[in-house]
């Protein structure tokens, strides 16, 4: 498995770290459980991470060299692909794999080109996709201009691609992908961590609650939720993903989400982030 951005080493809760992160994680571990051997490998970026590190029987983190072993954002790795992809290419040679499985569109460029030299099949997940995010965000979207131009030729190279809800599908097509080498995966919870039972937020019992998770990035969409109980009355909103309480303050978004709640007056009695 290649993740060449987000490691399922990475504390979760930054700009670049999220739900991939967990679902790599997740689904190596899953795949190491039924006795496959798995590797996932991921950019180096801090000097001080070892070569290697087990995550338990049949499953470890590669961290691979390409460019300086700092923390740089996502949509500036491009250049350190090339690199990355020869990295692969030289660990593959080694110990071919069965199979790869590559996750973000710059992994996918990588891995294809690694992986076509020695006749490994690939199989790709996008995890978003640039022309929605393109359509969706107009000139706030920071990624590579080249990026729909790749995730085109993803579409058109890799064996399998893995959607993981049927409008991927549709985005897909309309990319030029065949219908026939798509397999729609939903992304799954664990029923064992995200219960029905627990500790919960204290709260009035006169209101209702309207709970969003995620992020505290500006895409995540929480100014929607905060505008939409504004018409709510006797709801609160809980918003769960931002930093510790002590450093709220100094959150760039948590700042303009609690402004946003007081211009639509429902600071005090609404909105609440976690």
């Amino acid at each position: 498995m290649v993740s060449e951005h987000a490691s399922p080493l990475t504390a979760l809760g930054g700009v670049d770290a999220g739900g991939q992160n967990v679902h790599v994680a997740q689904l190596g571990l899953t795949l190491a459980r039924r006795g496959v051997d798995v590797v996932i490998y991921t950019r180096r970026d801090d000097p001080g991470l070892p070569h290697q590190v087990a995550l338990g029987p049949h499953l470890s983190v590669e961290h691979v060299d390409a460019g300086p072993a700092c923390e740089i954002g996502k949509d500036e790795l491009l250049p350190h692909m090339e690199e990355f992809e020869r990295r692969l290419l030289n660990a593959w040679a080694d110990d071919r794999p069965d199979v790869v499985h590559s996750h973000f569109w710059m992994s996918g460029l990588a891995s294809l080109g690694a992986a076509r030299a020695l006749g490994v099949p690939v199989v790709h997940t996008y995890h978003a996709l640039g022309v929605v995010k393109r359509r969706h965000q107009g000139d706030a979207d920071a990624s590579p201009a080249v990026r729909l131009g790749v995730e085109d030729w993803i579409a058109a190279e890799a064996d399998r691609i893995v959607a993981t809800c049927s409008d991927e599908v549709f985005e897909l097509l309309r990319m030029g992908a065949d219908r026939r080498r798509i397999s729609i995966v939903p992304c799954g919870v664990d029923p064992a961590v995200f219960t029905p039972h627990g500790p919960v937020a204290a709260r009035p019992h006169d209101r209702r609650r309207l709970l969003a998770v995620g992020r505290l990035v500006r895409r995540k969409g929480f100014g929607n939720a905060i505008s939409a109980v504004a018409e709510l009355p006797g709801v609160e909103l809980l918003i769960a993903g931002g930093p510790p309480a002590e450093e709220l303050h100094a959150d760039e978004e948590a700042c303009r989400l609690q402004a946003l709640a007081a211009e639509l007056g429902v600071a005090d009695q609404k909105i609440k982030i976690r």
